[in-house]
């Protein structure tokens, strides 16, 4: 199993004790998302790689060259996450745009995927990606209204915690038409608990319960869907 997006600098435990949690059920590679502490963790262990960007949050700080010069890494294996977040608005607005562009221009001259973080900014968002033909996945999917470009494009569609919760019929639902080459699974950790372990820090170990309601939304066995997202994963990250 893999975990296709997490934030283990973000974990209050040691990320040592939470990869070896990960490993003890089964979960043997992870991506951590950020900056230069997860270049760091990539570093350190060998199931663990680097998605590196800026956050839609932190647009009106970030430094462009530090990403550059990050994604150089032999394990930095994609841009993000980034987009557009008009729900918190913790960035001006024009400089999310602006910083989308360049991470997304970024990513197309690497050719390497991205990671795409949006809120309460499906029209805006799918109009930044129009001339982007690079592949791309839409984390944590939490927007049904973008399944339907993600489907004409070929993108790859994350699924989260989220899609565990008793009232997200509509997740499940979206999880059920995605195909099989491009569906993903993450945790998002340590946001967005699953379920069975609500309330808790969510960690990478986690994605377990994520990947049976996926499964059981589908109609496939656990074991199935989880080879087949490690294939999908190899195949959109290059790992």
């Amino acid at each position: 199993m893999i975990d296709t997006h997490a934030h283990l600098d973000a974990l209050d435990d040691d990320p040592g004790e939470v990869v070896a949690r990960a490993r003890e059920v089964g979960v043997t590679r992870i991506l951590t998302v950020g900056m230069a502490q997860a270049v760091a963790l990539a570093d350190r262990f060998e199931d663990v790689f680097a998605i590196v960007g800026i956050h839609p949050h932190e647009s009106g700080e970030g430094d462009l060259d530090e990403v550059r010069r990050l994604q150089a890494h032999p394990k930095a294996v994609a841009v993000g996450e980034t987009g557009l977040d008009w729900y918190r608005d913790y960035a001006p607005r024009d400089a999310q745009r602006r910083v989308f562009a360049a991470q997304l221009e970024l990513a197309q001259e690497l050719g390497k995927p991205v990671v795409i973080h949006t809120r309460a900014a499906d029209a805006d968002t799918i109009a930044a990606l129009a001339d982007f033909d690079g592949r791309v996945v839409l984390h944590c999917f939490s927007s049904p209204h973008l399944l339907e470009p993600a489907l004409l494009r070929g993108w790859y569609v994350s699924f989260a915690g989220n899609a565990t919760f008793p009232k997200a019929v509509d997740l499940r639902l979206a999880a059920t038409q995605v195909p099989a080459d491009r569906i993903l699974a993450e945790t998002d950790a340590p946001y967005l608990a699953p379920q069975p372990v609500r309330g808790k820090r969510n960690e990478p170990a986690y994605v377990v319960h994520t990947l049976a309601a996926l499964a059981q939304a589908r109609g496939v066995d656990a074991g199935e869907l989880a080879a087949q997202i490690d294939r999908n994963a190899d195949e959109c990250f290059d790992l």
